[in-house]
């Protein structure tokens, strides 16, 4: 399945709002049912579906119920965090989606962050950026490092003693050149009598 697959499957609508529902909690069919009454039944079945089929949704629980089986679902734990042999045994197929299914849970839990009765970002500590960081191989373990230095002491830390749970999520990867057209390419201004261009 290409990466793009991936991402289609992930970003349907009912499917945002089935991953949203279940992000941070383990739900039944019937659970979903109740949560997204408009969705109809056969429709909301047939996504969880296609959602365990491509690994976006585990199923951690079975349960017998007057003869039938319920399945418990929740978001796998691979979307939030893969650990070292995972990484060292994943394929690109695999990280598509595990990428997919982080983004997934992050996207569900801002969604119901923003669906609070009241949010205030800056009260909140929310925020969200990209940037781009120009390393050495050096420059970036002494930040990786630095990072860990900082953050590490931090997870600790147990609920209670009026900590509030915030969610840090974080993806590092080399960025792409963009590639330089006409308009990009940088013209050297008028030559003083110095031998400086004018403005440096």
């Amino acid at each position: 399945m290409s990466r793009e697959r991936w991402a289609e499957l992930a970003l349907h609508p009912v499917r945002i709002r089935i991953l949203r529902a279940v992000a941070g909690a383990r739900l039944t069919t019937h659970d979903l049912v109740e949560l997204l009454p408009d969705v109809p039944q056969a429709t909301l079945y047939r996504h969880v579906a296609m959602l365990v089929k491509a690994g976006l949704l585990d199923v951690v629980e079975e349960r017998k119920i007057r003869g039938a089986v319920e399945r418990v679902y929740a978001l796998p734990e691979h979307g939030a965090t893969l650990d070292a042999a995972a990484l060292a045994t994943a394929t690109p197929e695999d990280h598509a989606r595990y990428f997919t299914a982080f983004v997934s849970s992050l996207l569900s839990e801002f969604s119901r962050y923003l669906a609070r009765e009241r949010i205030d970002f800056t009260a909140d500590g929310v925020g969200y950026q990209q940037l781009v960081l120009h390393l050495t191989d050096a420059e970036l373990g002494e930040f990786a490092a630095g990072f860990n230095a900082l953050v590490g002491p931090l997870l600790g830390n147990g609920p209670g003693n009026g900590r509030t749970p915030r969610l840090l999520a974080t993806v590092l990867m080399p960025a792409d050149r963009p590639a330089a057209t006409g308009d990009d390419k940088q013209v050297p201004g008028p030559v003083n009598d110095s031998g400086t261009t004018k403005g440096e």
